[in-house]
């Protein structure tokens, strides 16, 4: 496939991604691996979804208007192509294998056992790909004890320590979960990169490479980026947890008719909200004069920051600190969210129409280059959708394409 269209006018008028001409084959299900690997279609690449008979498990999850297209499926599986292959069955392997051949890269979260004995283990794929760029996300890293276990984003949270967070921060006693699949999430940021790396590294060096995305060790790397805290020297010169975010009183304060983020950071900012708060006698107390000292008595500070903001009412104290630099922030639901004006102005969210499922919210992509765009070329597919487009690409025949049907290898 030709990698120099990064960059240039497409038939149509249209400007090619940044990863036009690479494919990615995407063996992976749920959410860690299709969260990936849609960032990398959403950069321009060709993805193929590779799916069983019964579909990705997330095309079940939720309200939906047609079966297996529920609502998580099509928030994290745009931008695709997608096949159903029966990889029990010979034929529709000899269909994968061809696939891989014109592949870049793929990736999939299979546990090892199970890859192999499919057939499509590191070895046996590079034997069809030698340069392929092979991304296996796991759940823990191999050497490790815990190396094969099954692995969930609970499991994760759990084994990784951020399950201890929420009630270190609110002196709760059991640990809990947060409310959202950050394992699958963080891990899968970790993985779409991991692929471009391998990706940057066959360019420069013709190689390509196995690479393993262990999910407990990805969390934790993230979760200590900031919580390693005191426990960074050896011995401990304090305790882990970065002492501002587990702080009791961080969350969002109570105004006169509801609440507010706001975040004075400089030594400016908190004299500008003190002032305005009718204590600027407070910006000179030893307490809360530098960045340190504040660092120190965070949880005094932030009882007097909600002491301070009840005495106006959110939209009052946005115009005041949005007109003093200060940094402050409505708070938003998920619900409202959608709505902001940031996020509508920008068509970050926008109402888009899927060709089988009528109007839908989409999430747009974060990421702006200015000289290689990252639209929506292709809403989430229906399963299957591709397979005979696939199929002709790859060249099979009539007859082949009828006998793979009729063993029930493909759909």
């Amino acid at each position: 496939m030709d990698k120099a269209m990064d960059g240039r006018a497409m038939p149509g008028g249209e400007t090619a991604g940044i990863l036009s001409g690479y494919r990615i084959i995407d063996l992976s299900t749920v959410v860690l691996g299709p969260f990936a690997t849609q960032m990398l279609g959403d950069l321009g690449a060709d993805v193929i979804k590779v799916e069983p008979p019964e579909g990705d498990v997330m095309r079940h999850a939720g309200p939906h208007r047609s079966p297996g297209m529920g609502p998580i499926y099509l928030t994290i599986n745009r931008n695709k192509r997608a096949i159903t292959l029966d990889l029990r069955k010979q034929e529709a392997k000899a269909v994968l294998r061809r696939l891989i051949a014109t592949a870049d890269a793929l990736m999939h979260n299979v546990r090892a056992a199970g890859i192999a004995r499919l057939g499509f283990d590191y070895d046996s794929v590079r034997a069809l790909r030698p340069d392929i760029v092979y991304v296996h996300a796991v759940g823990f890293g191999s050497g490790g004890v815990y190396a094969g276990r099954p692995a969930y984003d609970d499991l994760v949270q759990a084994v990784s320590g951020l399950a201890s967070m929420l009630p270190r921060q609110d002196g709760g006693e059991a640990p809990r979960y947060f409310p959202g699949l950050i394992a699958d999430k963080t891990t899968g940021l970790y993985a779409a990169n991991a692929v471009l790396a391998g990706l940057l590294h066959r360019e420069r060096t013709g190689r390509g490479q196995f690479i393993e995305v262990p999910m407990m060790e990805c969390v934790v790397s993230f979760t200590m980026a900031e919580n390693l805290y005191g426990h960074a020297f050896v011995p401990p010169k304090g305790p882990t947890a970065y002492a501002r975010s587990i702080a009791p009183e961080r969350r969002p304060h109570r105004t006169a008719d509801g609440y507010i983020a706001v975040m004075p950071y400089s030594d400016a900012d908190w004299a500008a909200f003190f002032r305005l708060g009718g204590r600027p006698e407070l910006a000179a107390d030893r307490r809360f004069a530098t960045y340190g000292a504040r660092t120190e008595n965070i949880s005094e500070l932030y009882r007097m920051v909600g002491d301070i903001t009840p005495t106006r009412t959110t939209g009052e104290w946005l115009e005041l600190l949005t007109a003093a630099g200060v940094p402050a922030m409505p708070v938003h639901t998920l619900d409202s969210v959608l709505d902001d004006p940031q996020m509508r102005k920008t068509g970050f969210v926008a109402e888009r129409d899927h060709p089988s499922e009528g109007r839908y919210l989409a999430i747009g992509q974060p990421l702006r280059f200015s000289d290689a765009p990252t639209p929506i070329r292709r809403d989430a597919p229906l399963q299957g959708q591709h397979t005979r487009e696939l199929l002709d690409e790859l060249g099979f025949g009539e007859a082949e394409i009828a006998a793979m049907e009729a063993a029930g290898a493909i759909g």
